[in-house]
């Protein structure tokens, strides 16, 4: 595909994924006579979302590589080790709900709009745009360990605040209900999920880097 193509297919994201991440963030902010919370706890709990950050860094990603490419920023989001670091984060959200999640939460009207383009849409588009259009054969193993940075110091955060909170954004993490033993067993598996995608999207990266084909 041409560099055309591409940009219109990144503009079609960005555009998508502000519309998502702005529903859903109207929709939390509305819920606070419901849940007896804050608007500023709900807020901070916007914002501990798994889901929520990776799609912030996919769609920052997309959009200052749109408008400032050659800026700082807009060369450090189009490195190929921050864009699979990224796709790899969006995968993940992808899999956890569908695999785990779906089947726990039940969302009506716009609330369910919002959960499919966060954990199913967005997903899927930025592991195309991955596919199609960051550069390959530049990714080693050693990067997968190092993408396991950020859902560690995650898990930390979320461990930290849950207690102060009240409140834990995910239920396999909850120790208060779970108990440390199962929620550090839910946690393990998880992270052994993002080892394998991680590797496997360096393995994708090395077979594709043998043949790669400039756009």
């Amino acid at each position: 595909m041409n560099t055309g193509s591409k940009k219109r297919f990144m503009i079609f994201i960005a555009i998508i994924g502000w519309f998502s991440l702005i529903l859903q963030f109207y929709l939390i902010t509305q819920k606070t006579a419901l849940t007896g919370f804050s608007t500023g706890k709900l807020v901070t709990n916007y914002f501990s979302y798994f889901t929520i950050l990776s799609n912030i860094f996919a769609i920052v990603s997309i959009t200052v590589q749109l408008m400032a490419p050659s800026g700082k920023l807009g060369k450090f989001f189009s490195g190929s080790s921050v864009q699979s670091a990224i796709a790899l984060y969006i995968a993940i959200v992808g899999i956890v709900y569908n695999t785990v999640l779906r089947f726990v939460w039940d969302f009506e009207g716009w609330d369910r709009v919002a959960n499919e383009l966060l954990h199913v849409v967005m997903p899927v588009l930025y592991l195309i745009y991955w596919y199609l259009y960051v550069p390959k054969g530049t990714l080693n193993w050693k990067q997968s360990i190092v993408w396991l940075i950020f859902p560690l110091i995650y898990i930390i955060y979320s461990l930290i605040r849950g207690p102060i909170a009240d409140w834990y954004p995910y239920f396999f993490i909850n120790v208060k209900q779970l108990g440390y033993s199962t929620a550090y067993t839910y946690m393990f598996f998880v992270f052994v999920a993002f080892l394998v995608v991680g590797l496997l999207i360096v393995w994708i990266d090395g077979r594709m880097g043998k043949k790669q084909v400039p756009v």
